[in-house]
């Protein structure tokens, strides 16, 4: 029995499919609502366009080599981060956004993973090992030995 071959249109369809399970676990329902609760705060919405404001004049400064101005902007731009950091609610977006790109990453290693054991077992080679059961000696893809 052959095993029914897929093609790329046929992967992007199933990554889609994966996709919309992944946005609609309890992790990303929890980061929409957090990211929510940010756009919704008033003292967190300042304090980012103080410090976008910042950056801009950071930009000016370094391209006019104005070096003492910029220190004293990069300064200003820490304590600012610091204290949007300090923000319950900014903790708890990082926290949940932190949660979601783990299992982003445990989606995308046990793909990884999966597809390496799929092509060890259909060659025949050992999972343990980690070695498919093609290899020959001595030997390039496509050479003739």
């Amino acid at each position: 029995m052959t095993e029914k071959l897929y093609t790329k249109d046929d992967l992007i369809e199933k990554s889609k499919e994966i996709a919309h399970l992944i946005a609609n676990t309890p992790e990303v329902e929890f980061f929409k609502k957090a990211e929510a609760q940010i756009n919704e705060n008033q003292h967190v919405r300042e304090r980012i366009a103080s410090m976008k404001s910042l950056q801009k004049q950071a930009v000016n400064f370094q391209h006019l080599g104005k070096e003492k101005a910029l220190r004293l902007i990069e300064e200003k731009i820490t304590k600012i981060e610091e204290e949007i950091n300090e923000i319950p609610v900014v903790q708890q977006f990082k926290e949940s956004q932190a949660e979601v790109n783990s299992l982003l990453q445990l989606v995308s290693n046990t793909i990884a993973n999966n597809v390496t054991n799929e092509i060890i077992r259909s060659t025949g080679g050992d999972v343990l090992r980690g070695e498919t059961g093609s290899y020959v000696e001595n030997t390039t893809p496509g050479s003739c030995s």
